[in-house]
């Protein structure tokens, strides 16, 4: 065990370094973006919930490539993988097509659904189009990083990263309010900052995948569009893409909700729920991990050390997110104190954080124990559970303790919640029920 053990964190750690600072990046916008007011940090929240809907869509194609490649990579059959890796990077021009062109023409419109509030509006359309242009790099920087990690290589993806997540803190700092000399661009100079950080990050993962990694795996080809390859990249990312948007769409709805409260309740929301995104951290990481080891050991025909890489790291990344939840029931106030000075706001947020810092236990167990189904290929159990428990227990439970209940704020949260504990214990169960001696790679 301590052999694996010691494995998983070679591949966890620097992914969770990479997803830490990219949470942390976030962070640090929005106390620098914070110093606005309640409507800059409620533009904030309601364009973050719009461009995470818009990545979930993206999102499947990177999460494809990372558990196909990994199942390549255990079967020894590189050649395949970079096949289908080249194939989805044609999907990514389609994609950054439409995200741009979102960007042009559809912010107001968007805007509009999510708040009624028309200084939020206001705020938020022109954060919002410059974001749809960083999502077009975004969208194929997660497939070649999907390449990447797939064969095991964690930290590439990491360097990059970090220098990406540094330029946008530094642009933000200095573009939001004049800093250092350059012009006081007002909360489009955040996302400007999103934007350089997003460039820089594709073109030294293009770097890596096209130049450097070219001499191992002749990764710089052209490929003839194959109809039953190319079925395969479609069904196995619009399964997985359609997977985070039924969680994403329902987390706008969710929002929806709470931006009809108030305009503090929306920026109380937004800063529990980036608080709370330092717990994804190690959920995503160790679920990315998961997808890494289970994959590859599916590739080589060795099922029993896949279940038990699911396991071993599942136990592992509980114990970082026990430590946070623990930090954070502790310390609510002072912890949402850092982000806004307005006692409305902060002690709200503090009452959202004692809600979910343990809680976010079981957001842990979905991410863990989906990387395992990934590995695995059973995306299309991941789309069921998706879908039944987004709209038949989040929305419903969350709208009826919102409005009906007149709980507000707080039972929004207890309906998200509720919903985030059935999911980690869903897929922990189906994992385990996994018909091991049937397993295949895709």
């Amino acid at each position: 065990m301590t052999k694996n053990w010691k494995m998983i964190l070679a591949l966890a750690l620097p992914s969770l370094l990479a997803f830490a600072t990219s949470t942390l990046t976030g962070t640090i916008n929005l106390i620098m973006v914070g110093k606005m007011g309640t409507i800059a940090i409620g533009a904030v929240g309601a364009v973050n919930i719009i461009m995470y809907n818009a990545w979930a869509l993206c999102s499947g194609l990177g999460h494809t490539i990372n558990y196909l490649v990994a199942q390549g990579y255990g079967a020894k059959d590189m050649k395949k993988a970079v096949e289908r890796t080249t194939l989805a990077l044609y999907i990514c021009v389609l994609v950054a097509l439409v995200t741009i062109s979102l960007g042009l023409f559809a912010p107001k419109l968007l805007m509009g659904i999510i708040s009624d509030s028309s200084a939020v509006i206001d705020a938020g359309v022109p954060y919002l189009r410059i974001r749809f242009f960083a999502l077009a790099f975004g969208a194929t920087t997660f497939v070649m990083q999907g390449f990447l990690r797939g064969t095991g290589d964690t930290k590439t993806p990491m360097y990059f990263s970090l220098i990406g997540n540094l330029l946008m803190i530094f642009f933000t700092y200095t573009l939001t309010y004049g800093n250092l000399g350059f012009p006081e661009l007002g909360l489009p100079g955040a996302a400007w900052g999103v934007l350089i950080g997003e460039a820089f990050s594709f073109f030294g993962c293009a770097y890596m995948y096209f130049v450097k990694r070219h001499k191992t795996f002749t990764t710089r080809i052209l490929v003839p569009v194959n109809p039953a390859e190319a079925r395969l990249i479609a069904v196995e990312s619009g399964k997985l893409g359609i997977q985070e948007f039924a969680m994403s769409l329902a987390m706008f709805i969710f929002t929806m909700f709470v931006a009809r409260i108030s305009d503090t309740a929306l920026a109380a929301n937004e800063v529990a729920l980036s608080v709370m995104s330092l717990g994804f951290m190690p959920a995503f990481a160790f679920g990315a991990t998961a997808t890494i080891l289970v994959g590859q050991e599916v590739g080589r025909n060795n099922p029993e050390k896949a279940r038990r890489y699911g396991t071993d790291t599942a136990i592992l990344g509980t114990f970082f997110l026990l430590a946070l939840g623990i930090v954070e029931f502790i310390f609510p106030e002072q912890i949402a104190r850092i982000y806004i000075d307005q006692p409305e706001v902060y002690k709200l947020a503090a009452d959202l954080l004692r809600i979910s810092a343990f809680l976010q236990l079981f957001d842990g167990l979905f991410n863990f124990y989906g990387g395992c189904l990934r590995g695995l290929g059973d995306t299309g159990f991941l789309v069921k559970a998706s879908f039944g428990l987004s709209w038949i227990v989040f929305i419903p439970l969350a709208y009826l303790l919102t409005f009906v209940l007149h709980m507000d704020s707080i039972g929004s949260w207890i309906g998200l919640y509720t919903f985030i504990t059935l999911y980690g214990i869903v897929v922990l169960i189906r994992f385990y029920r996994t018909e091991w001696g049937k397993l295949a790679v895709k």
